[in-house]
């Protein structure tokens, strides 16, 4: 699970995340961080829409190559 500080980290510098939920990449999320809680991170993404999303999903600077491991999901 992602921690406070990681979060905090990409929501104060605006970093673009990917939020990887399982083995499709069609299926990664863009977005940056806009708050989040104990189970949960809500996350807006490019079309302004937001999503809420769980902690235990792999996140990741977006610009970063896609890591081959999957979120605790799967």
């Amino acid at each position: 699970m992602i921690s406070d500080e990681e979060l905090d980290r990409f929501r104060l510098e605006g970093t673009k995340v990917r939020v990887i939920r399982d083995a499709d990449e069609a299926n990664d999320v863009k977005g940056i961080v806009m708050a989040w809680g104990d189970e949960h991170v809500l996350i807006r993404k490019q079309n302004r829409k937001l999503v809420k999303l769980e902690r235990s999903y792999t996140f990741q600077p977006w610009d970063e190559a896609r890591k081959p491991g999957l979120s605790e999901h799967d």
